[in-house]
């Protein structure tokens, strides 16, 4: 029986990229896997046939030597001369494949069979900013406790002079496989603990790790317009990885303070501005606050206490586009106190002049309509 094309199997063209073959391998793989299709014989052929033709796809030396001499090349005496059969793929083999990104396993590697470098951890800063800081944008100095490479070593992990063997127990692959029956169960190598090589000869620096324990200054730009939440990734400043492997990123947590003044809502600022009741009552221009500086509002005649202004682009320019935010002032009537004896008398002159009943009213509208609105509510209670 003639083998279908690996092409088609996977259901990807001839030209696809070594990334678009994994990802139908493994919705392939897991699609036919035996765990899935419950016994059935026809998926557990569908999910071999899948598997043999990743094993070519993904390996360029033999994906070259399939594209030119096609099956041929892997039967016995064929161009390939690898005589790779293809009919006995290992259920067990899945879990190292697929699973393999997820969980850091996956010893095969799939290009050449070497096992994955540690790359280093990455790392959390939580950093605490001003209001103002945080709008305007600021460099700020981070010291952060972390590992580095190991300077006398140059982060090998091997004394100065030497270097690292291939591990003769998984022969560098960093993994070593158990077999029972059908499946293959893949373990981290106990020798080499899954790097794939062995340091006869230590570095006394490090003992072998290739990094050592230090506080580096770090100087990262904050860009204006930053809020709670948001953070910034500084690309290989976490972790050195063990034995030279890459580092891991930082992560700077941005952490805004509240302010004594604004509050902030995404980027609009709001703060409470309190007025004189002659201001209230007649009018007149008062001075707010704004990240900028003082600014002049104008506050019309009969305003009430709870009134919003808006003052358009006076809040925070967006971080992620150029609109900026308003600045929102509630303004609060705020009540006299610790009057005079002349100056109760005036109020109380004041209050004569207004009259009672539906003449003062007209100067009250408020509060004539809220007690009116209680006299109708007791009156149906009746």
């Amino acid at each position: 029986m003639s083998k279908r094309d690996y092409y088609e199997v996977l259901g990807v063209a001839k030209s696809a990229t070594d990334r678009e073959i994994k990802k139908a391998y493994k919705r392939l793989a897991m699609k036919f896997h035996p765990d899935r299709t419950k016994g059935d014989k026809s998926k557990e052929e569908q999910f071999k046939e899948v598997k043999e033709a990743y094993e070519i796809l993904n390996d360029d030396q033999k994906r070259a030597a399939y594209d030119q001499y096609g099956h041929a090349a892997f039967e016995q005496g064929g161009h390939g001369g690898g005589g790779f059969g293809g009919g006995g793929a290992d259920f067990g083999d899945i879990f190292g494949d697929v699973f393999g990104d997820i969980f850091g396993g996956g010893g095969r590697g799939g290009r050449g069979g070497q096992s994955r470098a540690r790359r280093g951890s990455d790392l959390r800063y939580n950093l605490d900013m001003s209001l103002e800081d945080a709008v305007k944008g600021k460099t700020v100095e981070l010291k952060v406790p972390t590992y580095v490479n190991c300077d006398p070593c140059a982060g090998s992990g091997a004394k100065k002079g030497t270097s690292a063997s291939t591990c003769q127990t998984c022969h560098g692959h960093g993994q070593v496989q158990m077999r029972q029956g059908l499946f293959a169960v893949q373990q981290t190598c106990p020798t080499c603990s899954g790097r794939g090589k062995v340091i006869k000869e230590p570095c006394t620096s490090c003992r072998g790790q290739g990094r050592v324990e230090k506080t580096k200054t770090l100087s990262a730009k904050v860009p204006a317009g930053v809020d709670t939440g948001d953070r910034i990734r500084l690309s290989g400043e976490g972790e050195a990885g063990e034995m030279g492997a890459p580092a891991g990123d930082l992560y700077v947590q941005v952490n805004v303070r509240d302010h004594d003044i604004f509050v902030r809502e995404e980027n609009n600022l709001y703060c409470e501005v309190p007025i004189s009741f002659t201001v209230s009552a007649l009018g007149g221009e008062i001075e707010v606050p704004t990240l900028g500086g003082k600014v002049k509002l104008k506050i019309p005649s009969e305003t009430q206490t709870g009134k919003m202004f808006r003052m358009r682009g006076k809040g925070v320019k967006s971080v992620r586009s150029s609109i900026t935010g308003d600045l929102m002032c509630k303004v609060v009537v705020e009540t006299p106190v610790n009057l005079k004896a002349e100056q109760k008398e005036l109020l109380e002159q004041f209050q004569a002049s207004m009259g009672e009943g539906k003449d003062a009213a007209r100067f009250r509208p408020k509060e004539q309509g809220f007690f009116d609105g209680v006299k109708k509510f007791f009156d149906s209670l009746k």
